[in-house]
């Protein structure tokens, strides 16, 4: 009997002596990580001289993070992801919905529309400020950019790493040409948009051979032209100077000022620089539900069908007749046109553009959220740039952690640190992104859900 319960908890007693040693290897391994970076920081003394010292204990509770991490992964998380991979083999594909899942696009519309209110019930007009604009508008910029990308990357599988060029090409258009020219940005909308989108088509066209690797080198290469352009054509653009002082949008020609035309004084309420800030919030919002109306409308189309085949098998898709050509040109402008309509309404929330506003770690940044998203996938793009640009804009607001790290510590600048992990551990445990599975464009008699083990990694 003793042997026989020996030997039923000896799997367990393993699992625990694997999470130790493994813990005590991650602890050693962020030590030796984190005693520059975290360990030590260097100052200026009154003889001005450069004098280091050492923060033990916020070294050490980076340590102990990692390695009671690594303990919690090995003996709670790699057993308990092996159980449910084997429940689902075992299980019955459910090919039904449940009534919330059908249900959140509209719930998650319902509360973004209430969302500005609700910011200014519980803060005030004033105080709502930081809500609306830092995390509201900034994300659903970002959404709007990864669903734009998503047509390129995740449904025409063109892998485009200069994506912000079109951003910038749109936000310059709008503050070139209302500034010099007094557009209004209700015409300025559009055609920034088409000229994003003629960019995008005049990229498309050196790229029609290229392929992978190539495609991303060349596309990168277009997005450094057009920001040395912009920072080297100083009589039109004013160079790293930027341009300042850009017209804001109106509502039916009413502005959002003090005057006595302005929309306040029209409404009888207080002059707040908040009603600017709400307008914005539905003008994006609008943009976004627009961008996503068109895709899936495309993607249901004879076009939307050519893209998700040319991205599974260039070859095949050539041999059954499709004008790979128009294919690939069709992406790259509807991609850019909506990078050219989020382009042109930075400008108009900003008030300012330069060239240090779209460099390429913007370009990385939108593809992270398409791939971390899921390629093809409008919620799960949602999802990943609600998770990663409102989690750094979250950063800001975690004074407390000055207590454990000391005054000096400056929690945002650690927010690419916590990006790079974050995209560490979706590629470790979603490795098809947050939103694996996705509904065929084609179906018979039923539609079903495409599962995210029948998509190979990096596809949509």
């Amino acid at each position: 009997m003793a042997a026989v319960q020996n030997s039923s908890t000896h799997p367990e007693d393993n699992l625990v002596q694997k999470g130790i040693k493994e813990g005590i290897f991650a602890g050693v391994i962020a030590f030796g990580l984190f005693l520059l970076y975290i360990g030590v920081v260097t100052e200026q003394n009154i003889h001005n001289e450069l004098v280091y010292r050492f923060r033990w204990f916020a070294l050490a509770v980076f340590v102990i993070i990692a390695a009671v991490g690594r303990f919690l992964v090995v003996t709670v998380g790699q057993p308990w992801l092996a159980a449910r991979k084997a429940d689902a083999k075992n299980k019955v594909a459910d090919s039904g919905e449940s009534a919330l899942k059908k249900a959140l696009p509209k719930l998650a519309l319902v509360f973004l529309l209430a969302y500005p209110m609700l910011a200014v019930g519980l803060a005030g007009p004033q105080g709502s400020l930081k809500y609306v604009d830092n995390f509201g508008i900034q994300i659903l910029i970002y959404v709007m950019l990864g669903w734009g990308l998503n047509i390129v990357v995740g449904l025409a599988g063109l892998l485009d790493l200069g994506y912000v060029a079109f951003y910038a090409v749109g936000a310059y258009s709008y503050a070139l040409l209302s500034t010099y020219f007094g557009l209004s940005f209700w015409v300025l909308l559009p055609l920034s948009g088409i000229l994003a989108a003629f960019w995008g088509m005049i990229l498309g066209f050196p790229v029609l051979r290229l392929r992978g690797d190539y495609l991303a080198i060349v596309t990168l290469a277009f997005g450094e032209i057009i920001r040395l352009v912009l920072i080297n054509w100083s009589d039109v653009t004013k160079g790293t100077f930027g341009i300042s002082s850009i017209p804001k949008a109106t509502l039916f020609g009413i502005k959002f000022d003090a005057s006595k035309d302005g929309f306040a004084a029209l409404m009888g309420l207080a002059p707040s620089s908040a009603y600017y800030k709400i307008f914005l919030f539905y003008l994006i919002l609008a943009l976004c539900l627009l961008t996503a109306y068109v895709t899936i409308r495309l993607r249901r189309m004879p076009i939307g069908r050519a893209w998700e085949a040319l991205r599974e098998d260039e070859i095949a898709c050539r041999a059954l007749g499709i004008n790979t050509v128009t294919t690939k040109l069709t992406a790259f402008a509807i991609g850019a046109m909506f990078g050219g309509f989020a382009g042109s309404f930075f400008a108009a929330r900003q008030g300012f553009v330069s060239p240090d506003s779209f460099i390429f770690m913007e370009s990385a940044i939108i593809l992270a959220i398409v791939v971390l998203g899921g390629m093809g996938s409008l919620g799960g793009i949602a999802v990943a740039a609600l998770v990663m640009i409102g989690g750094t804009e979250l950063l800001r607001e975690m004074e407390f952690l000055k207590v454990i790290f000391g005054p000096d510590f400056t929690p945002e600048l650690y927010r690419m640190l916590l990006f790079g992990a974050a995209m560490v551990l979706v590629m470790l445990f979603k490795p098809r992104g947050f939103v694996g599975s996705r509904e065929p464009t084609a179906f018979l008699r039923e539609r079903k859900a495409v599962s995210g083990s029948f998509t190979k990694e990096g596809h949509g």
